[in-house]
């Protein structure tokens, strides 16, 4: 509970609420109060309380009218009713409304501040409960085939070790992602995970990011600064594009990495860390080192359980997930209805190369979003969206890469018809389950692409004859 809450008290008798704001101001709380139920209405719209406490039989609009239209008006206050007139029917009528407790008068004061404890504490965990939902889902790795089934095995399996992970894949494949995944699922979780990307930070700073400064070490250091590794003690500290690490730069992350301890610059004595680290690179690091551009010997500290991540061409089977994973957030995020993909939009979405991976994806989700027509993403939405052929963003493929919009949608709606038909042996009913139609839907569909459905049917009983 917090060690001051701020609380309205609504009641139509003076004495009842000299009384309890007395009560609550002497336990510690801020108190307004209110003696009619419009009033109270307008004050909790207007501020932010931790609770509100009302009367239920007052003049003009009673405790409960005041209780539905609080809800109505999404004010999240919990509020507790009281009454000296208390009936069972009333209180499971201010249950049913959203009260979080019902108090029959005249209430000890003992009473009083346990039920306020008691709805604060609901209140914090709820607040706690939205926040950590938040945080999963913006952390959450989206994933159903088994490209990625496979890595997160493996991922599983080195987060319950100490072992040194090294990160491998594309720009945008999620890199820093699947480390505070290790990080999260490790025994360090309840430590911090700190990230430094080192192909962000000048050469001339890098080393005061990591190891940290002491006060008037050089021209600027006006106080003492504590770097990653020491930010990142009994937790884990994540360096991103490692590849691009100055050299001089590297001999010194050696030397932490050998002995475990760092130095800041400027300070007279090392100090030690017990950190663990996780890199990433979308570099070719044995190339590196062949070019003299990476440290061998830094290379063998670091590369120990190299952690390959695949690129979103080669996972199409997860893009449905993740087109539905990324409109709900960004749905949440800005406030919107949800928006529908449909079933030829994800077929358009997983025939893109998506150079920028999952980051790509995500942005482009958020951009089909905002040129949806009729509340819904259709194949005429992704090619307002999607680069056209010949520029850095990749192309759709064939059929509809070329010629009049209508003509490029119908081809490829026939071409996916066509396949689904095959993979079904021609069942139509399977074939438009699959494709998310009515049967009679389909039929309809497919006459007008020019599609016999009847005539393939006919084949296929003639071919098992």
């Amino acid at each position: 509970m917090p060690t001051k809450a701020h609380l309205l008290i609504v009641d139509d008798e003076a004495n009842t609420l000299a009384s309890l704001s007395r009560a609550f101001r002497l336990a510690g709380h801020e108190a307004t109060i209110c003696d009619n139920a419009c009033k109270a209405l307008e004050l909790a719209k207007a501020q932010n309380f931790d609770l509100i406490l009302s009367d239920v039989v007052m003049p003009g609009k009673d405790g409960l009218a005041l209780l539905e239209e609080l809800k109505a008006q999404a004010v999240n206050a919990p509020v507790v009713m009281m009454s000296g007139q208390a009936d069972i029917e009333k209180a499971v009528r201010a249950t049913r409304l959203g009260a979080m407790d019902f108090l029959e008068k005249p209430i000890s004061t003992e009473k009083l501040l346990l039920t306020v404890e008691n709805a604060l504490k609901l209140q914090r965990l709820e607040s706690e409960n939205r926040q950590l939902k938040q945080r999963l889902g913006k952390h959450e790795i989206v994933w159903k085939g088994t490209t990625m089934q496979r890595v997160m095995a493996q991922v599983e399996r080195v987060a319950a070790s100490e072992t040194r992970v090294c990160i491998l894949g594309e720009t945008g494949t999620g890199k820093e992602l699947v480390a505070r995944t290790i990080h999260e699922r490790s025994s360090r979780a309840g430590g911090a995970f700190v990230t430094l990307n080192c192909a962000a930070v000048p050469a001339e700073l890098i080393e005061s990011e990591l190891f940290g400064h002491e006060k008037g070490s050089f021209t600027g250091a006006a106080g003492r600064h504590i770097g990653k590794f020491e930010q990142a003690d009994h937790g884990t500290i994540f360096l991103d594009e490692i590849g691009d690490m100055p050299l001089a730069m590297q001999a010194k992350l050696l030397r932490v990495l050998e002995e475990g301890e760092v130095e800041r610059i400027g300070g007279d004595k090392p100090v030690s860390v017990d950190v663990r680290v996780v890199v990433a690179t979308h570099r070719d690091l044995e190339a590196r080192v062949r070019e003299e551009k990476f440290r061998q010997d830094l290379f063998h500290r670091i590369y120990v359980f190299p952690l390959v991540l695949p690129p979103l061409r080669e996972r199409p089977e997860d893009i449905p997930l993740l087109v539905e994973h990324f409109s709900a957030h960004v749905s949440a995020q800005n406030g919107w209805k949800p928006v529908p993909f449909l079933t030829e939009a994800i077929a358009a979405l997983q025939s893109h190369a998506w150079p920028g991976n999952v980051r790509e994806l995500r942005n482009m989700v958020e951009r089909l979003m905002l040129l949806a027509t009729d509340g819904q993403v259709d194949l005429a939405t992704i090619q307002m969206a999607l680069p056209k052929s010949g520029s850095t963003g990749g192309t759709i493929s064939s059929p509809f890469s070329s010629g009049p919009l209508a003509g490029r949608v119908d081809a490829f709606e026939r071409e996916m018809i066509l396949a689904e038909l095959k993979r079904s042996n021609s069942n139509v009913s399977l074939a438009a389950k699959s494709l998310g139609l009515e049967r009679s839907h389909l039929y309809k569909k497919a006459e007008q692409l020019g599609i016999d459905l009847r005539a393939m049917r006919r084949q296929q009983e003639a071919a098992q004859e």
